[in-house]
């Protein structure tokens, strides 16, 4: 079951995570937060000049709207389409980063490596929490970012209380 969430100009100059907020809660109240594992997209219409070269992730606006969201929610990864492209978007959001031509999204190594890490350690207490298996999910997640993780690493992890 896909869900798409539409955004506009509004939401991101307002910083309205209502869109959201109201998908979020409604997949709480329905216990289907399980169920809707990587299946939320963004539509985004955000209007600019036709001049304007800047991909999304470079105006500050939008860039401002997804920290808001992140910090409402900062187990959302779980919930992104990766297929469709939606976790390495959310990445761009939230993380320093160039494009290039030919290799796309170069993100920054170490804020990436930031990124990723704080993202595992949420997760992984927000997946406990819910009673979903992490590890595999997790790994590949920083698979996805170009990480390879040990299984080790998460065993070096202590239990949450």
């Amino acid at each position: 079951m896909a869900i798409t969430i539409a955004l506009n100009t509004e939401h991101f100059h307002n910083l309205d995570v209502s869109p959201v907020k109201s998908v979020i809660s409604q997949l709480l109240t329905e216990g289907a937060i399980a169920s809707s594992e990587q299946q939320l997209n963004f539509t985004i219409n955000y209007n600019r000049d036709p001049q304007d070269p800047r991909e999304l992730s470079e105006i500050p606006e939008v860039r401002l709207w997804f920290i808001r969201l992140d910090s409402l929610y900062p187990w959302l990864p779980f919930l992104l389409n990766w297929k469709e492209g939606e976790l390495a978007r959310y990445t761009a959001m939230l993380v320093p980063h160039q494009f290039h031509r030919t290799e796309g999204v170069q993100y920054n190594p170490e804020a990436l490596e930031i990124f990723l890490m704080q993202k595992i350690f949420v997760l992984r207490k927000w997946l406990h929490q819910q009673g979903i298996s992490s590890k595999s999910r997790l790994m590949s997640m920083s698979q996805m970012l170009g990480y390879d993780l040990a299984e080790e690493f998460f065993s070096s992890i202590p239990e949450e209380d």
